[in-house]
């Protein structure tokens, strides 16, 4: 018999021909991308590096080999790819275009600043004089020429104090003039100011004592003349700015709280410095200390248009305290706040005062300008009639006539997470692109955006 063995049934023992190769054969891709110090040493990339700092490029570059390897894109792109996705600083925040129709979006960082708040920051960037006089050679008061500018736009302070925001201007307050004392406020402007955070926590942690007085919707002089006494620190007078009350209400003004003979302390909120025509119901720092309050605490990035800071005016001898308090040290304004401050308060509109300012028909005509672009290029688009709001802790229930770009609601997440960032806000199933927030220098690059997306969803 023979044992000889053959090849198992039903397969050849020849050499088959045609047949595919291997997978182990096969040529991978993958040997094809450019190792990391290869493509990091692309001159863009080698630009970029010493522009952004290595890490932040390397990390860029390791991202877009890992497109490589997964096949989105090709192994010969990979350093395109890289350059892509450079941020435009080494900052991890993005410019976005503020489309909302609020003016002062907290989540937005509130004010844009002026084109020449910003200079004035670069130029602060380097060496100042900040605590110097360069005449003398001798130590000076810090941010000398801020606290002047301030002082000449309000006329009725004596003095001036900037920190870090506009409740540190009140921690401040309470801490120097009412810790272990009372501090009487009414009942109706015991505001939370965002966030989970309210005025009364604020004020208890300095140690002083809340006295409150009046109800929710009615406060009288008398409420506060009652419980004045030995143990009172100040009045606190706050300004409901982000809120409104209305119906069966009564609130006591800065003038009557000042004739009670106790010092008062008032918050504005919102930051006017002096009146607004826009805004006839705003407070301003001016009239209210010509009423009579002792201190007015403020913001710098709500309606002033400046940076994020707390601002107090008013009588020497009690600013003069706080400044010299310690707690002072700790919550002072570093020389680019002091800077953009002062450039503020001293240079041309802001843009918060432009957009607070615009004229429905300007703002009409280049809504529908921007919309006959879009719409030659197919896409659906066109100006309609919107209201738009201060927003950031200003004018309360105050909205002012606007007009927008209509687009379908997708367009709102596209434009968000687009190269350009651009914020709208969707209204009866429509993303709507207000334009008084937006400066007019910006509606290309809106269009822009707005083509782009439409090119990415079309490619998608």
């Amino acid at each position: 018999m023979n044992h000889s063995a053959g090849p198992p049934a039903g397969r050849s023992s020849r050499p088959q021909t045609g047949a595919e190769p291997e997978a182990s054969s096969r040529p991978d891709p993958r040997r094809h991308i450019s190792r990391t110090d290869t493509v990091l040493a692309d001159p863009r990339l080698r630009e970029a590096g010493q522009r952004l700092g290595r890490g932040l490029v390397k990390s860029a570059v390791k991202a877009a080999q890992e497109r490589a390897r997964a096949g989105s894109i090709p192994a010969g792109a990979v350093a395109d790819a890289a350059v892509a996705a450079l941020p435009g600083t080494a900052a991890g925040l993005r410019p976005v275009i503020n489309a909302t129709g609020v003016l002062l979006h907290t989540n937005l960082g509130r004010a844009s600043l002026s084109a020449a708040s910003r200079d004035a920051v670069l130029a602060a960037c380097g060496p100042t004089d900040v605590e110097l006089d360069l005449t003398t050679g001798r130590r000076s008061p810090r941010g000398r020429t801020a606290l002047a500018a301030l002082r000449e736009k309000v006329p009725a302070a004596q003095a001036a104090l900037v920190v870090n925001n506009g409740a540190a201007a009140l921690l401040l307050a309470a801490t120097v003039l009412a810790q272990g004392k009372e501090i009487i406020v009414s009942r109706g402007e015991m505001v939370e100011i965002g966030d989970g955070f309210r005025l009364p926590d604020l004020l208890v942690s300095t140690g002083a004592r809340l006295r409150e007085v009046g109800t929710t919707n009615r406060t009288v002089p008398e409420d506060y003349a009652r419980v004045i006494g030995p143990d009172t620190g100040f009045l606190l007078k706050v300004h409901p700015s982000n809120f409104r009350i209305t119906g069966f209400t009564r609130a006591v003004s800065v003038a009557e709280l000042a004739g009670l003979g106790v010092p008062v302390i008032a918050d504005i909120g919102s930051g006017l410095l002096e009146a607004d025509s826009v805004l006839p119901d705003e407070p301003d720092a001016d009239g209210w200390l010509r009423a009579g309050a002792s201190v007015v605490t403020a913001s710098g990035d709500k309606l002033l248009g400046g940076p994020q800071c707390g601002i107090l005016l008013g009588r020497e001898n009690l600013v003069r305290r706080m400044a010299r308090h310690p707690l002072a040290r700790a919550l002072r304004v570093d020389k680019l706040t002091l800077a953009a401050l002062e450039a503020t308060v001293r240079g041309p509109l802001t843009p918060t005062r432009v957009a607070l300012h615009a004229g429905q028909e300007s703002l009409r005509g280049r809504a529908e300008g921007l919309a006959a672009v879009l719409l030659g290029k197919g896409i659906d688009a066109l100006a309609v009639d919107s209201r738009s709001a201060v927003g950031g802790g200003g004018a309360p229930g105050v909205t002012l006539p606007s007009a927008a770009v209509s687009l379908p609601a997708r367009y709102a997440t596209r434009l968000r997470r687009g190269t350009t960032a651009v914020l709208g806000r969707i209204e009866g199933g429509r993303c709507l692109l207000d334009m008084r927030a937006v400066p007019e220098e910006l509606d290309p690059a809106v269009a822009e955006a707005v083509q782009a997306a439409t090119a990415e969803a079309a490619g998608g």
